[in-house]
This record gives C-alpha cells, sequence and structure tokens, in this order.
C-alpha cells in the first residue's frame, strides 16, 4: 500500500476504532487509512468543500456545516451534531436533494433510518432532530427544496415527564446514600430550576443580594435565567462551603466536569435504589414555582425559558395533580377575600 501524505485529515478514537476525517469537523473518510477508496473520499470531501454540490445530499450536509447557523452553535452541541450529520451524510448523501421534495417518497426512507436506531428512541429522536435542521436550511436560506419532510414525523420518545418529579423523601433518601458534594448539587437543582450544565459553572460571582443571575448555556448564553434569593435558597447557599469560584466542587475541592459529575451522581442514584434522573428535579423545581403561585411570566424568567413558550413547556413539566393543587390554592385565595 502507497504511503500518501494527505494534509490536515483529523482523526478521533471512539469505543477503540479510530475514524478519520478530511478535516477537523470535516466529513469522515471511508475506507482503510491509505488505500485507493480512502483517497478518493478524501479528494471528494475537498472537492465538495471547494464547490459543494447542491444536486446531491451530501452537498446539502457540507454546506450546512460550513453555515453560520451550525458555526454558531455551542462546542459542546457541534461535537455530537458532527456524528450525525456524518451518520446522514453517509445514509442519505447519495440521494438527489431533489428528492427530499417529495414529501410521500422520502418520509418512508427517513423513518426507516430513523427507526435503524429504534432500540433507542431518544437517540433516534435526535437524529431526527439534525436531520430536519438541515433540511430547513436547505428550505431557507438555500431554497434547494420548499418543505422540511421531517415535518409530521412524530418521535418515539415521549419527552412528558410531568409526573416524575422527586418527592422529599426520595431527596433525602439519595443525600442519605451521596457524598455532600452531591447532596449540595441536589438541593440546588430543586431549588433554583437550573439545568445540570448551568449548575455546575455557577459561580459565586452569579450571586446578588437579592437574586442569582446567570446565562444559560441551552440557549448558547443569549437567554439568562434569574432566580430570587428566597429563604430556602439563601439556607441552602448558606450550607454549601466556599472552596472554589464555582459553587459546586468535588470533594478535593475542585470545579465539577460534567462526565465526573454524571458518573458520582449515577453511582449514588445505584446506592439509593432510585430510577429518577437529575433533570427531573428541574422539573421539580417548576412543579413548586407552579404550585407557590408564582405566574408564567415569573417561572419563564426564573427557568430561563421563552415567555411565549412557558405554557406549553409547564404543562410538560408539571402534573395534573400539581396543577390541581395550584388552582386549588387560587380559588381559596378568592374565595378568602370575598
Amino acid at each position: 500500500m502507497v504511503k500518501v501524505d494527505l494534509k490536515g485529515v483529523a482523526s478521533a478514537t471512539v469505543k477503540g476504532k479510530t475514524y478519520y476525517y478530511a478535516w477537523r469537523g470535516g466529513p469522515r473518510l471511508t475506507g482503510e487509512k491509505g488505500s485507493p477508496e480512502f483517497l478518493a473520499s478524501y479528494n471528494e470531501a475537498h472537492a465538495q468543500r471547494v464547490a459543494p454540490d447542491g444536486k446531491r445530499f451530501r452537498g446539502i450536509v457540507t454546506l450546512y456545516k460550513a453555515s453560520a447557523d451550525y458555526q454558531g452553535l455551542a462546542p459542546s452541541t457541534k461535537k455530537n451534531w458532527s456524528i450525525w450529520l456524518d451518520r446522514i451524510s453517509d445514509y442519505f448523501g447519495g440521494l438527489s436533494t431533489a428528492a427530499f421534495d417529495r414529501a410521500d417518497k422520502i418520509r418512508p426512507v427517513i423513518r426507516k433510518w430513523r427507526d435503524t436506531y429504534a432500540d433507542h428512541p431518544r437517540t433516534a429522536d435526535f437524529g431526527i432532530q439534525v436531520l430536519s435542521r438541515v433540511l430547513s436550511y436547505a428550505v431557507d436560506p438555500l431554497s434547494s427544496i420548499t418543505s422540511n419532510p421531517c415535518a409530521g414525523i412524530k418521535p418515539l420518545y415521549s419527552a412528558n415527564r410531568a409526573d416524575i418529579i422527586w418527592t422529599a423523601d426520595e431527596i433525602a433518601h439519595l443525600k442519605r446514600h451521596a457524598s455532600p458534594e452531591i447532596g449540595f448539587a441536589v438541593d440546588l437543582a430543586w431549588s433554583t430550576g437550573l439545568r445540570r450544565g448551568d449548575l455546575l459553572r455557577l459561580s459565586w460571582s452569579h450571586i446578588g443580594a437579592d437574586q442569582i443571575i446567570i446565562a444559560t448555556g441551552k440557549s448558547n448564553r443569549r437567554r439568562e435565567a434569574i432566580v430570587p434569593l428566597y429563604d430556602d435558597l439563601r439556607d441552602v447557599l448558606a450550607r454549601i462551603p466556599k472552596r472554589a469560584t464555582t459553587v459546586l466542587t468535588t470533594t478535593k475541592a475542585t470545579s465539577w466536569s460534567v462526565e465526573g459529575f454524571a458518573s458520582s451522581f449515577a453511582k449514588a442514584k445505584e446506592r439509593a435504589g432510585i430510577e429518577k434522573n437529575f433533570h427531573d428535579l428541574r422539573g421539580t423545581a417548576a412543579t413548586r414555582f407552579y404550585t407557590a403561585g408564582l405566574d408564567e411570566r415569573v417561572i419563564a424568567e426564573i427557568m430561563g425559558w421563552e415567555e411565549d413558550h412557558v405554557s406549553k413547556i409547564i404543562r410538560r413539566y408539571v402534573g395534573r395533580n400539581a396543577a390541581t393543587q395550584a388552582a386549588i390554592l387560587q380559588l381559596n385565595k378568592i374565595e378568602r377575600r370575598t
């Protein structure tokens, strides 16, 4: 096999297998490294990079990767999406872009691809999410197709976790099987409603005299979560020792990595025999705020949600029983005034 020096080739090793890419963030190369197939895929990728062929769907994927829309994503999001963009290009790349303008013909093909991941519904739905974004880009601004054929494809995984909230007893039980550092994170999560990533980077400088203000990672720092410092939250913060610039730390007084925290939390949850997720503490906080009688605008501000979507999101997070209790509370207040 002839050894050829190919400039810019990037590699990544996943579960012991090495994958090669035409450039960092570029399309995945096929064939054994150094083989004619490998060289051909490298040359094709660079030809597409110079002048992507919009008539084939792999060209649309290449154009999307170079777009401001994709480049503006958070680094962690780009890393996750890059894997799926390669899968999409591998599977659909040889199809004509025009084929995606015939929804009745292409939807069964999309569903067939989605169903190869059906054993992991959230994974399958994530793949559809990425494909849908590329197709939306093909609609506008590229005008390569007239509509997005992913529209109307129902998700496999139900995202409604309204009835999966943590009870006070469950929180106390978990904390008995966890380190104090994990306990601090749990208390802060259900008291603030902040996402895990935002909690782990929350610093003492984000905490003012009357509120916590932090730009949310999910919005790529475009929106802020503004959490009022009510008495219970002040008590939680007072119990957490100040050992680093971040509020939450490991037992070694260093800031958490996402992976390190996820592993430690999973072990504590396993010891406690609890199936609920850390993210469900966010739903617990939303339920708490709702049943306390806070209006939707205030809840949106605390949770870092867009206000025009808050009603829909509250229905996803707040269970029917909690909503009923909130209604009773409000009606009783009205009755006492009359």
